[in-house]
């Protein structure tokens, strides 16, 4: 089907039930926001609405108009089934786990990109960049780190460096994060609950104690760092800064050593197709780079009277040719 250019942008948004969500923190609903303030019309999908039918990928998606307002944010049309590739663009907003059904999600959204949609982020690398392991691509700006799921090999890493973080690949938000400390009476039975006795690959890194300084979110659209950190700080007792785990936070200007950071890393996000990234920093160093559904856009915008979502509606708009 011939697309036609001057008809407004055709945006697909795959992500958590709407009802759900919270819409003074959701980054989503800032993009929905935005998209419908400049006309594009927004088609709301749930990951299980995604099927190949004689090697189409099809969808079983809803019009959906949205509306700032926290008793009432969104109304769905009726639905209806289409070739995904009808859409223009579809921005893949579904938070992790990053399951095997996720992995499946991006094959057909791979299918898809081959019969002409555009996906951000780009589906086979949200596949290819796991947001712990990624980091490690870059070791001149990465703390100390081992990837294993050899318990002894984790303990001779720990005796070196005498205290470390030991976490799961496939985590978010904070959780299942373990301190280890020198001499930690507990290491053992931390070691064998993360990695389920060997079974299961983690990744440790050198302890940082600037997290309390603030872990921070930096966002990064097609390359170009928004020039204000949001950090996150550890509430009273807490060893982990996540807002998930009751952090709170405050905004805080990139410094030179984030600047270098950021542009060493530009030049890969691009290429990737990756055009909206959260990157996290401790101290001087990267610990993850987030690229399924980063989020921090509307406590940004709130601290500094931004539009970030604006600035990524810009990029996708240049990028895919789309007014």
């Amino acid at each position: 089907m011939k697309k036609n250019k001057q008809a407004p942008c055709r945006l697909g948004v795959i992500m958590d039930p709407i009802e759900s969500i919270n819409i003074k923190k959701d980054s989503t609903f800032a993009m929905m926001l935005e998209a419908q303030r400049r006309g594009w019309q927004l088609s709301y999908l749930l990951q299980q609405n995604l099927y190949v039918e004689n090697g189409i990928v099809h969808a079983h998606m809803q019009g959906v108009t949205v509306q700032d307002n926290p008793d009432h944010w969104f109304t769905l049309e009726q639905a209806e089934v289409l070739p995904l590739h009808e859409l223009d663009i579809v921005l893949m907003r579904k938070d992790p786990p990053f399951d095997m059904e996720y992995i499946y999600s991006t094959y057909l959204l791979e299918m898809a990109e081959q019969q002409g949609l555009q996906v951000v982020n780009r589906s086979d690398s949200i596949r290819a960049c796991n947001e712990k392991l990624f980091a490690t691509w870059f070791p001149e700006y990465t703390p100390e780190t081992l990837v294993t799921r050899d318990m002894e090999r984790i303990k001779a890493f720990h005796e070196q460096l005498g205290q470390i973080v030991v976490k799961p690949l496939d985590g978010m938000g904070g959780s299942m994060i373990f301190q280890i400390q020198q001499g930690d009476a507990n290491r053992n039975v931390i070691l064998e609950t993360i990695t389920d006795y060997g079974r299961r690959t983690v990744m440790a890194q050198r302890f940082l104690p600037e997290y309390k300084q603030g872990d921070k979110r930096i966002l990064i659209i097609d390359g170009e760092p928004f020039p204000h950190a949001l950090a996150r700080l550890p509430a009273k007792g807490e060893g982990r800064a996540n807002l998930a785990a009751g952090g709170s936070y405050r905004g805080v200007n990139l410094t030179a050593r984030e600047w270098e950071i950021c542009r060493h890393l530009a030049p890969v996000l691009k290429e990737k197709g990756l055009l909206f990234v959260g990157l996290d920093v401790i101290g001087d160093y990267i610990t993850e780079i987030n690229v399924t559904s980063p989020t921090c856009i509307r406590e940004l915008d709130q601290l500094y009277s931004a539009n970030i979502a604006g600035l990524l509606m810009d990029a996708i708009a240049l990028r895919y040719n789309k007014v």
